[in-house]
């Protein structure tokens, strides 16, 4: 695996996660009394928090992944030219 793919992996993976924590953020916003639909008013909170924590912990994974891969893309940069 290159160091590029490793980073599109990455990349790829914060996208994936910012769209569940986009979503369970909006179930969250959306439930309860008021709600739009019976299904918005049914949503488990608990499910949705978790969802939500769950996606953070992957974004933040992902995220140091990222990093890792771009120190790496610099040390070789620092080689290359000396």
């Amino acid at each position: 695996m290159t160091i590029s793919s490793m980073m599109n992996t990455a990349l790829t993976g914060m996208r994936t996660e910012q769209n569940r924590m986009t979503a369970a953020a909006g179930n969250i916003a959306n439930s309860g009394p008021g709600a739009a639909t019976e299904t918005d008013a049914e949503i488990d909170l608990a499910d949705q928090m978790f969802e939500l924590m769950s996606a953070e912990t992957n974004y933040k994974a992902n995220a140091l992944v990222l990093e890792a891969g771009a120190d790496l893309w610099d040390v070789l940069m620092t080689v290359k030219r000396d």
